[in-house]
């Protein structure tokens, strides 16, 4: 019965965990000095969530060994957190302290945009799962409803 329900659960913290990454993206567009590797300041690299359907548990495994599984899935999981390992932009600006010999600075190499439309996309994702929980959540009482009366 609560199956339905700890699959959008399971969305909806995927989503938000989707969200706060995008905005710790942006929150270091311009960040030049995220990471000290080799004796030399790295600028931010962008990270994305990777997402992956969820492993069910005994009863599911249970489940399609009988061949009576009749669940659609069991939601879904943060995988990992990758960064984008892609070269920032090349700025020049030779009064900058993270300038190379040549007066170029590494930038960091988020698109703003492209966070934009991520962040519409997982904000978008977020509100039709929101929609979905409290859907189910109104039938459940509907059906309370019924068997009170």
């Amino acid at each position: 019965m609560f199956q339905s329900m700890n699959i959008t659960a399971s969305a909806l913290t995927a989503q938000r965990l989707r969200m706060d990454v995008i905005s710790s993206n942006m929150a270091n567009v311009d960040t030049t000095r995220a990471t000290f590797e080799n004796g030399e300041w790295q600028p931010y690299k962008r990270k994305t969530v990777m997402l992956e359907p969820k492993s069910g548990g005994f009863s599911s495994h249970l489940s399609k060994a009988m061949g009576t599984e009749s669940s659609p899935g069991n939601g879904v999981t943060v995988s990992a957190i990758r960064e984008d390992n892609s070269q920032g932009e090349l700025l020049y600006d030779p009064e900058h302290p993270d300038a190379d010999e040549e007066g170029y600075v590494e930038m960091s190499n988020v698109d703003p945009l492209r966070e934009m439309v991520d962040l519409m996309s997982a904000t978008r994702s977020y509100e039709g799962n929101v929609t979905v929980f409290n859907a189910n959540k109104a039938m459940m009482m509907r059906a309370l409803q019924i068997g009170k009366s």
